[in-house]
């Protein structure tokens, strides 16, 4: 499938399936529309009328058209109120369009959509991005493939003739996406911390990126004695990543980016129980796999920002040499922790990776994971949390998830609950109470960054959508890809 630009109106396209949009409540056709109307014989008039279409958000009408032009068949999507209109929204309506036109068997589609902003290239952009999220398929695991409905092969956006390379951008960002998707979706026995840096090694390979890849005696070398404590019980050994992008020039900031990486958490000798999700946790390496595919989409984009990018990977399993409960780790800057919980092990293996990101003398670091249940029963399934030291990095972030469709809300880093995490035996526990859980696991990493801007983001909820959702169809979503590139690509 191609998706091209093109200067053609509705008016003078001709082609299959034509796709055109309504802002909610408008009275009447007019404009360019009224001429297509005409064209169409008053199809597009007496569709409105017959279906009581009223251009709400999503809503959508798909006709057949009369014989006598060339045009096939014609899309109408409800765009919501124009006052709302966002980037977001045509992303959404290029995904809803794109949608439709498979399952309708189109091969030839025209996308005729408002520009945003006054800013063609921007919408091109976000155009492309649904539509490409949208139509990603993950059958790797089939023995049988179903792929419902025909195949786009050629996909013109009207009036953005001039903006090919924002859609060669959506094809780049895209391509990190859906390997972060496909990492997530993929199980345990496939995603491992030895083919996890495997994928990392090809990442670096493709893009002439530096790689370091510890190895547990490296690791104890540096003292990464939380990280370590994690992976003691797996059978397979733990591989801590370090990737790093550097421009050609002088690049404009130095950033690192650091994701949870485990592969599989069974919670330890704290196990997951009936009803706790055990079987969805090969999605535990989030963070991770988002990490790596924002490493994908830098390396296609090459923007003029040196990036770190740290995962440090292992499995959480149960073994006669696992980590127990009440066990004291050390971790690589000196701190001790009490272990009163295997089950909250994602911030033992980021305590250490934050510490190697510190030491690399970054201007800003971005920690990312599925961390907390308590932060997907405060903000649900589409919204993650957002936490940081720093205001203005904070408001980097939020700028580049606006852009990217992707959603944050900032939570509080409420210093005395601190308190319930200190430890009689060690300078702290890795868990407090279960009121603010999502908020004292921040403050738990906070404990591992001194002075370097900090923000973490715990997408626990947004990662995995459990029905098509806007852009995601059901399973791993790639979340929040789109955000990091965004972040980096606009430092």
């Amino acid at each position: 499938m191609q998706i091209l630009a093109t200067d053609k109106t509705p008016l003078n396209w001709t082609g299959e399936t034509l796709a055109i949009s309504l802002f909610e409540n408008a009275s009447e056709v007019t404009g360019d529309l009224a001429k297509l109307d005409e064209i169409l014989e008053g199809t597009i008039t007496e569709l409105i009328s017959e279906a009581e279409f009223k251009g709400k958000l999503g809503s959508t009408i798909v006709a057949r058209v009369g014989s006598k032009t060339p045009i096939r068949k014609i899309i109408i999507l409800g765009l919501g109120k124009a006052d709302d209109l966002k980037l977001d929204s045509v992303r959404l309506a290029g995904a809803t369009i794109a949608r439709i036109a498979k399952k309708q068997n189109c091969k030839n589609l025209a996308i005729s959509l408002p520009i945003v902003n006054n800013d063609s290239a921007a919408t091109a952009e976000a155009i492309s991005e649904g539509i490409l999220l949208a139509l990603h398929l993950d059958n790797r695991f089939k023995s049988e493939p179903e792929d419902q409905g025909g195949k786009l092969e050629n996909i013109e956006l009207l009036g953005l003739g001039t903006q090919t390379d924002a859609i060669n951008k959506a094809n780049k960002i895209f391509e990190g996406v859906k390997l972060a998707r496909e990492l997530v979706a993929a199980p345990a026995n496939t995603v491992t911390p030895v083919t996890f840096a495997q994928t990392a090694e090809e990442i670096a390979k493709a893009y002439n990126m530096g790689l370091e890849i510890l190895e547990k005696e490296e690791c104890e070398k540096l003292g990464m004695g939380a990280f370590l404590g994690v992976a003691l019980a797996s059978d397979l050994p733990p591989k801590f990543i370090h990737i790093t992008y550097k421009p050609q020039g002088n690049p404009k900031r130095k950033l690192a980016i650091v994701g949870k990486s485990l592969t599989f958490d069974s919670g330890g000798y704290n196990i997951k129980g009936v009803g706790s999700g055990i079987e969805t946790m090969k999605m535990d390496m989030g963070g991770g796999a988002a990490t790596l595919g924002a490493a994908k989409a830098i390396g296609e984009l090459k923007p003029e920002v040196e990036v770190h990018f740290i995962c440090a990977a292992t499995e959480n399993m149960i073994s006669g040499h696992g980590m127990h409960p009440g066990d004291i780790l050390t971790a690589s800057n000196g701190k001790t922790i009490e272990v009163n919980n295997t089950d909250a092990e994602g911030r033992l293996t980021l305590a250490d990776a934050l510490v190697f990101a510190e030491k690399l003398e970054v201007d800003a670091i971005v920690d990312l994971a599925t961390l907390t249940g308590a932060c997907l029963v405060a903000l649900g399934d589409d919204i993650a949390g957002l936490w940081s030291t720093n205001e203005q990095l904070a408001e980097e972030i939020k700028q580049a998830s606006v852009s990217a469709g992707e959603k944050f809300w900032q939570m509080p880093l409420e210093e005395k609950y601190f308190e319930m995490m200190k430890s009689p035996i060690a300078d702290m526990k890795n868990t407090g109470s279960r009121a603010g859980g999502s908020i004292t696991a921040a403050l738990f990493l906070q404990q591992f960054i001194k002075d370097t801007p900090w923000v973490h983001l715990d997408i626990a909820g947004p990662v995995w959508a459990k029905k098509e959702n806007g852009v995601n169809n059901e399973g791993a979503t790639g979340f929040p890809v789109r955000t990091l590139v965004n972040w980096v690509c606009n430092c």
